[in-house]
Formats: C-alpha cells, structure tokens, sequence
C-alpha cells in the first residue's frame, strides 16, 4: 500500500506498535528494481511483522545521482514495490534522507544495504535511542542501478 500523508503512516506504525508488531524500515531509490533490492527487501521483511520502504522524490534523486536520474518517476517506483509481497507500504520522501520520516515513525528496526557501514545509516541514532536495532544487511554483489545503466550504455 502506498502511503503518501507521512502523517497516516505514524499513526498506521502506531496501530502495528500497540498491535505488538515489529515495524522494519528501510529507504532507497528503487530506481530500476533488480535482484539485489529484492534480497534485501526479504531479509528486511523477515526481521519484523510489517515492511515500510521509503523512496526518494523525482528531485531528491536528481540532487543524489544527477540529471539523469530517476529512471522510473516517482509514482512508478511506489507502485512496482508496493505490488512485492514482502513490502508492506510504501511512501515517498522529498529530503536526501528519511531523517525527518525516521524521526516520525521511529520503527523497531533500521535496515540498509551492505554498502552501507552501521554508523553511515541515516536516522540509526534515532532508533536505537528508541530501544530499537540498526543493521546493515549483505548485499548480492554485481547488482546496483548506477551498474546497470552503465552496461546498458555500453551496448548500445
């Protein structure tokens, strides 16, 4: 389900919170979805009862990773990770970070990719102040969209 009022969200986290349920949150581009998100999306779900993945906005990801980018707009990435069984919702944010989000929804658990030291992930201080956990889960090697695009330039 795609959830854009961050406002609905907190109070949908806090129904699942009193519900006795572990919200995991993870947050990314998602710019062309490959094998590598959604491996690590199923170790994200695993870890809880409910999956909330936050993407960055059409001009977030052009200030991240250039005018080129996104590839899909915004509402496209929503749809095709809120169509994953394993992703719970989904909602879209226009900061570079999910700091602002994090700090409203304060998940259980915070989960990124392995490129991504425990100490480098946005908003870990916030959960972890929470009682909550922050992991930096293994990646499968050779799948990034920034990879993807570059072998797809080269063929051409």
């Amino acid at each position: 389900m795609i959830v854009e009022d961050h406002e609905e969200l907190a109070r949908i986290v806090g129904r699942l919170k009193g519900g006795g349920q572990r919200v995991v949150f993870t947050n990314g581009c998602f710019d062309i979805l490959h094998p590598g998100h959604l491996h690590l999306l199923s170790q994200a779900r695993r870890l809880g009862d409910a999956l909330i993945v936050g993407i960055n906005s059409d001009a977030s990801v052009r200030r991240l990773k250039g005018p080129g980018r996104p590839i899909f707009p915004q509402q496209e990435r929503a749809e095709l990770l809120s169509a994953l069984q394993v992703v719970d919702y989904v909602t879209i944010f226009e900061d570079d970070t999910p700091r602002q989000l994090i700090e409203r929804i304060i998940p259980q658990v915070l989960v990124k990719g392995g490129d991504w030291g425990k100490d480098e992930i946005v908003g870990g201080e916030i959960v972890e102040a929470a009682g909550g956990q922050v992991l930096s889960l293994p990646f499968v090697e050779g799948f990034s969209t920034s990879s993807i695009i570059q072998k797809i330039l080269e063929q051409e």
